[in-house]
């Protein structure tokens, strides 16, 4: 396998809150030669959804996960389950795919939305949701005037209408803060999103699908029109494969995937359980899963249990350094937006990887010029519903059936390669530097 971060970005987070939620999974590896109709690669929101729709299809599928259950981004978010999954503005996608398909995209993120809510209700999984859609908070008063503008769009586009609270509003509603202003729109949830993925792949599992952990495909090569799939211990050999590594991806698994994705670190931290005293210290009281309008992004909630989560965009390297002087900053920069916690203790602290593309908008379909393989990937940081989405649209793609639901020209667009090669995290810094500039 080769990948552009250092080893201990793709690392176990032994840290993360979520793992010590769910009773661990097991997961057996591939131990013996094996063929089945569709082998997904990628135990996670897109493979495991992809496998459940296909297995209730009546078709035979395996899933191979590189490491433990819930190793990758699906065990390691924020737990969002909300609109996005590109990061081109409306005003980009209006350009390449016109009127239509810009309305096409946005009903798919609401449709997304739907998709992950009906895969809970449906198999009855414990996800700990809550929240009443998302809200958006100014960190400017530009900012403010943007959301204003923003929200008299939102009802052609997603058939909402968004809340406005002005910044004298904010404390009434629990969201104090040095913000300017909010925007609640109300579509999505927060989730556990551990608890969902080990729903998922009971879900599957129950199907018929067969998921196997500690199985990491270090090989994939088409050879007498079958697809083989090398890993450790035994090949699977596959008619269809999906891929569905996403930020975790290797850049010659295949070699189709060198350059056209670009892992960017996201970091998280969590405190020890609030008091009311605490929370009402702070005039942190609100529920919302919440995020601010900055290009670098904090995005923000209270837990079911009242503990804090904040979590940001990060390092540019996974070096113990880098790892550090990220941790530090992260905190820096919650004490800043919530100085009455500054004495809170953090209790749990990690770090993952999303996907960026460079046409800024996923990729789910067929992979050019490879009969047979397909892929879903390059959610943006917004996975848990375009992800699971993705993989349900997968599994009718990789059937040759028409799609159960609306498949945008958006999604189909085959990811370009970026600058640079395997050089292309370089990318990054003058991005971030660009974006802490708008920022400001």
């Amino acid at each position: 396998m080769k990948r552009i971060y250092e080893t201990a970005a793709y690392g176990p987070q032994g840290a993360c809150f979520w793992a010590g939620t769910v009773p661990p999974m097991d997961w057996a590896a591939l131990t013996a030669p094996r063929h089945v109709e569709v082998a997904v690669i990628g135990g996670g929101f897109t493979g495991l959804s992809a496998a459940l729709h296909l297995a209730q299809d009546g078709v035979e599928v395996a899933v191979l996960e590189a490491d433990h259950p819930g190793y990758g981004a699906s065990g390691r978010n924020g737990g969002f389950c909300c609109l996005g999954g590109a990061k081109a503005s409306h005003a980009l996608l209006r350009r390449r795919f016109g009127d239509d398909g810009l309305r096409d995209w946005c009903q798919t993120e609401r449709a997304a939305i739907e998709t992950a809510a009906g895969l809970i209700a449906d198999h009855g999984i414990e996800a700990d949701t809550h929240s009443d859609g998302e809200t958006l908070l100014a960190h400017t008063a530009r900012a403010w005037k943007g959301l204003q503008s923003e929200a008299e769009t939102m009802p052609a586009l997603y058939g909402v209408t968004p809340r406005l609270t002005p910044q004298d509003g904010l404390a009434d509603e629990g969201l104090a803060g040095p913000f300017h202003g909010a925007m609640t729109t109300p579509l999505g949830f927060a989730l556990n999103p551990r608890k969902y993925h080990a729903g998922l792949a009971r879900a599957a599992q129950g199907a018929g699908a067969t998921l196997h952990g500690h199985s990491p495909a270090t090989a994939l090569h088409n050879a007498g029109g079958k697809w083989h799939l090398t890993t450790p211990r035994a090949t699977l050999t596959a008619d269809r494969v999906i891929l569905a590594t996403n930020g975790y991806s290797s850049e010659d698994l295949p070699a189709w995937l060198r350059g056209r994705y670009l892992p960017v670190q996201s970091s998280v931290i969590v405190t020890e359980p609030l008091s009311e005293m605490q929370r009402a210290a702070a005039g942190w009281t609100s529920r919302q899963m919440s995020y601010d309008t900055r290009q670098l992004l904090h995005y923000f909630r209270l837990l079911p249990d009242n503990r804090f989560l904040f979590g940001m965009r990060g390092g540019l390297t996974a070096t113990p350094r880098a790892q550090r002087a990220i941790s530090a900053r992260i905190r820096r920069e919650f004490h800043a937006m919530f100085p009455a916690w500054r004495d809170v203790t953090i209790s749990h602290e990690w770090a993952g990887l999303v996907c960026l593309m460079a046409q800024l908008t996923p990729f789910v379909g067929p992979v050019p010029d490879h009969p047979g393989l397909f892929a879903g990937m390059g959610f943006h940081g917004n996975g848990v519903a375009m992800g699971s989405h993705a993989g349900l649209l997968l599994s009718d793609i990789v059937q040759g059936k028409p799609t159960r639901t609306p498949y945008p020209a958006a999604l189909k667009t085959p990811p370009s390669r970026f600058p640079l090669g395997r050089f292309r995290r370089a990318l990054l810094a003058p991005a971030y530097v660009g974006a802490g500039l708008f920022d400001l």
